[in-house]
């Protein structure tokens, strides 16, 4: 049985987890060969005081998948995409997806469109909705639609939106939807269609509530996307126990961390982005098998 092969196409840093340094250690932890390439190559992430680095070219990305393609490795199952900065460069990906998806039509996409927090825009994708088209696996972000979610209703409307655009699966990472446990809790939803032997569709929502840390983290939405990557292909029908599974990777490395970097930082003091890199190694065993602490609520099951 050959192991399966992604093409991840996101950042790189020398130190720290981000990106392509957050993605490929997990999922190889899970069975999963890892192709990477470097949207941009920096020292560190960009919330230290300084960082230094280069920007991948849409032509040096092209150069890259044609040394692959000439030595017919090309094959893939699955290709995951995140933090880029240039839509030529964001149109060379829709090229290469094309192609890929004519080579492997049962090619899953995945698509991280990393935005930045608090609104600050820190990547082009709202500008390329033609990947929306290719998309199968797709993470919200409230700045693709500039709509806000402030109901339930609210967020039924854009998944099912965003299914009509492309993507059998949607996850909402971001929303302003209040948690029922409190302010100390953010709320993620999720929604997945399933065809069923007899051609007809089965719909799935999901919502958790997930507890909130008090710090900022850089890399865990790549971490995410990854670990989403992962879950569903283990539960390729079950989006409960895909999201269950991820997001309690997720609790597991984020506590590990905070709990190291207040150690680190001291009393009183609060932990420096250095002391915030995600405790990825250490975490190994609760990414291959990790114990279940937030549990999914299904909102709706139809068949249509």
């Amino acid at each position: 049985c050959f192991p399966c092969r992604v093409l991840s196409i996101q950042s790189h840093v020398v130190r720290g987890y981000v990106g392509n340094k957050s993605a490929t250690f997990p999922l190889q932890v899970l069975g999963f060969e890892v192709d990477s390439i470097n949207s941009v190559q920096f020292s560190n992430h960009t919330g230290y005081a300084h960082w230094k680095g280069q920007v991948l070219t849409a032509e040096e990305l092209n150069v890259l998948y044609e040394g692959i393609k000439l030595n017919n490795v090309n094959h893939y199952d699955y290709i995951l995409t995140g933090y880029s900065r240039d839509i030529s460069f964001l149109e060379t990906v829709v090229d290469i997806i094309k192609e890929l998806k004519k080579a492997n039509p049962s090619l899953v996409y995945v698509c991280d469109p990393v935005m930045g927090d608090q609104g600050a825009m820190v990547s082009s994708y709202p500008h390329t909705s033609s990947l929306l088209l290719f998309c199968d696996i797709f993470f919200f972000h409230r700045l693709l639609t500039g709509r806000k979610i402030n109901t339930e209703e609210d967020a039924i409307e854009v998944m099912d939106l965003l299914h009509k655009m492309g993507p059998e699966t949607v996850v909402l990472t971001s929303t302003d939807l209040p948690s029922k446990q409190g302010d100390q809790f953010l709320v993620a939803l999720g929604s997945q269609k399933i065809k069923k032997p007899d051609g007809t569709n089965t719909d799935q929502k999901i919502c958790m509530d997930i507890p909130k840390v008090d710090a900022v983290f850089v890399g865990t939405g790549d971490l995410f996307a990854a670990m989403m990557l992962a879950w569903t292909h283990h539960h390729p029908k079950d989006l409960k126990t895909a999201c269950e599974k991820t997001v309690s990777v997720m609790h597991h490395v984020i506590k590990r961390t905070i709990t190291y970097a207040n150690e680190m930082a001291g009393p009183g003091k609060r932990p420096t982005p250095a002391q915030l890199e995600l405790r990825m190694v250490q975490s190994k065993a609760d990414i291959e098998n990790p114990t279940i602490v937030v549990e999914a609520k299904v909102l709706q099951k139809s068949s249509q």
